[in-house]
């Protein structure tokens, strides 16, 4: 077999937007760099889950808004052209073609090796073609560093039938191009929420099974009360403390799936989706041969450096070091990581890693924005209340009805939302804030600002929120903390 080397000062096991992203940044600090890709350049948030999961939600969140303003509601009383909706998907997504990715990578000066990549020692990545190609296998040997940035995929459950009865997982979810007539999604997180968001918008007759108590149990407790009432009041059914013991599709791919509760009661369905985690995509990456645990999570330090392996050369950033399951702050991750092999790479011996520091990743503990694209939206940043009573911290809560702002009551008529600030009395800032409601997304890099700056809560009182905006809904939040 034929067999090429090559060396790069940086190699780059997947391009997702967190491999670009670390990429760039090794570029631009002068070094040559080599990401190798299996799939699409682009990864799976381009084209399998943020990007075409917000193409199927924003005409059902758009309509869902317009039918409570007055005089348009009329206009929009109609069912969603599904057919248009698809084939807007399919655009951003770039039919699931990564040309216009290609072009970057050669104006930011990366080499893009195609295939399957694993490490075959250190500092060492053999490359299999992933097309099935007989030009034989290549082996990449980094100068400097390899950053493993290969994400993660959908965990399915070990239950009978799961195999015969293929279910779809968050790929089929974002990927389908007929809506099924009655859809079973398992499970209670943010892509069960907002995949039951879409299909019911876009007219399946959706069942949310969860196990637990309610949608959305990592954030505050009213943001999944508030998105399974209208959810409810949408069609859609929510069973909660609800466990699935197993599926069967006698009919084969094109029948309907039966599952089986562990109460023994059985559903029907054309389709079920399970959105009950991720795990990481490292079960074939040739961990073994430098002493890591094959399919294991990778451990970090501050600058994404891989803590048990010898002279620091192997990187991971994104989903798979399981700090922050959420693409920007993956990417928040990598330009940390690239900035250190960088700066490592010209000699500097001692990085600036104390929390904030140049090369420290402390946003990942103490400042992850999320946004979940619901009805309503649901907007995070920081730590919930229970999670910051559980660390001992001395807080005050303080919560304000989003609907009796002027800027929400001229937004939607029958407004419906909630804020909550969480305040560390010890030292006076905030370190938590949620905001439920229509439109609030945008409003989420303000408190983001606000946290990851640890600005003095008196100081704020200062920060001026224009009339009439949703956004006033800080002014409500300080008044009450004060008094």
């Amino acid at each position: 077999m034929n067999q090429a080397t090559d060396e790069y000062d940086v190699i780059v096991l997947g391009a997702g937007p967190v491999g670009e992203n670390l990429a760039d940044r090794t570029r631009a600090a002068g070094l040559s760099t080599a990401i190798v890709e299996r799939e699409l350049v682009g990864g799976e948030c381009s084209y399998w889950a943020c990007v075409p999961s917000k193409s199927l939600l924003r005409p059902v969140l758009a309509r869902a808004e317009a039918r409570q303003v007055p005089g348009l509601r009329e206009a929009v009383g109609g069912s969603l052209a599904v057919a248009d909706v698809f084939a807007h998907r399919d655009k951003q997504v770039g039919n699931w073609k990564d040309d216009g990715a290609l072009t970057w990578l050669d104006s930011a000066g990366i080499d893009l090796v195609r295939g399957h990549g694993r490490l075959v020692g250190p500092r060492r990545v053999a490359v299999t073609p992933s097309d099935g190609s007989d030009g034989g296998e290549r082996t990449l040997t980094a100068r400097h560093a390899v950053a493993v940035c290969t994400g993660t995929r959908a965990a399915l459950p070990d239950m009978p039938g799961i195999a015969e009865a293929r279910p779809w997982t968050s790929r089929e979810a974002t990927s389908a191009g007929t809506v099924p007539d009655r859809l079973i999604i398992v499970g209670g997180g943010v892509v069960a929420a907002e995949m039951a968001t879409a299909w019911c918008g876009l007219g399946s007759r959706v069942t949310v099974l969860v196990r637990g108590s309610g949608l959305l149990n990592r954030i505050e407790p009213f943001a999944g009360e508030l998105v399974a009432e209208t959810l409810r009041e949408s069609g859609a059914e929510i069973r909660t403390g609800t466990s699935v013991k197993g599926l069967a599709r006698p009919g084969g791919v094109e029948g309907p799936v039966t599952v089986t509760l562990e109460s023994g009661e059985q559903l029907e369905a054309d389709e079920v989706l399970f959105a009950t985690g991720r795990a990481p995509h490292t079960e074939d990456v040739g961990l073994e041969t430098v002493g890591l645990e094959p399919g294991g999570w990778l451990t970090v330090d501050e600058t994404c450096r891989v803590t048990d392996v010898p002279d620091g050369w192997l990187y991971a950033a994104g989903d798979v070091n399981h700090r922050a399951l959420l693409t920007h702050q993956g990417k928040y991750q990598a330009r940390i990581a690239g900035a250190a092999i960088g700066a490592r790479a010209r000699g500097v011996e001692r990085l600036d890693t104390g929390r904030w520091g140049e090369y420290a990743t402390t946003a990942d503990e103490a400042a992850v924005p999320q946004v979940v694209f619901t009805d309503p939206e649901v907007a995070a940043v920081g730590l919930t209340a229970a999670q910051a009573e559980s660390e001992g911290r001395s807080i005050r809560v303080v919560d304000c009805d989003m609907g009796q702002v002027e800027g929400a009551v001229l937004y939607a008529d029958g407004y419906r939302g909630r804020a909550r600030m969480v305040v560390d009395l010890d030292r006076g800032h905030l370190i938590g804030v949620t905001f439920v409601g229509p439109g609030v997304s945008e409003l989420l890099h303000s408190a983001t600002v606000a946290v990851a700056g640890e600005v003095p809560i008196d100081r704020l009182w200062h920060a001026v929120p224009s009339f009439p905006t949703i956004s006033e809904i800080w002014l409500r939040l300080l008044e009450a903390y004060r008094g």
